[in-house]
């Protein structure tokens, strides 16, 4: 150690002039945009745990979730021409029916008639369900 201080000077003096910063440094991309979700306290939860078990924070997780992930839709949206022509079978089908109601009541159908009118209204049915599980 030298005598009156002088270490102690020369230190001071040595950190005053160097550009040796203290912290942690500067990100190139700073995420600054916050995101919020809402969820149940369930739905947290099993996010949460999800994240856990790969070993990344929510944000982490949610964030590359969202990025590349592949989420499957439930819910499909079926073409306005598809469902126009499936509710039209829909509404010939319950038409069959109420014909075969209302012929049965006042003025009965012959055995064939009748079976013919089922047929029919089976067939629409059948037609439009066939089309939106094709769809699916």
């Amino acid at each position: 150690m030298c005598v009156n201080g002088t270490v102690m000077e020369e230190t001071n003096a040595i950190n005053a002039t160097s550009s040796h910063k203290g912290g942690r440094p500067k990100k190139g991309i700073k995420r600054d945009q916050l995101l919020a979700v809402k969820c149940t306290l369930i739905e947290r939860k099993v996010i949460e745990a999800k994240a856990k078990s790969v070993l990344l924070t929510v944000s982490e997780y949610l964030r590359a979730l969202g990025l590349s992930g592949k989420v499957d839709r439930h819910q499909k949206v079926l073409p306005k021409e598809v469902l126009a022509v499936t509710a039209t079978l829909n509404h010939m089908a319950a038409n069959l029916n109420q014909i075969a109601k209302k012929r049965n009541g006042i003025d009965e159908l012959n055995a064939l008639e009748r079976a013919e009118l089922q047929y029919f209204s089976g067939q629409f049915k059948g037609l439009a369900q066939d089309i939106k599980n094709h769809l699916k």
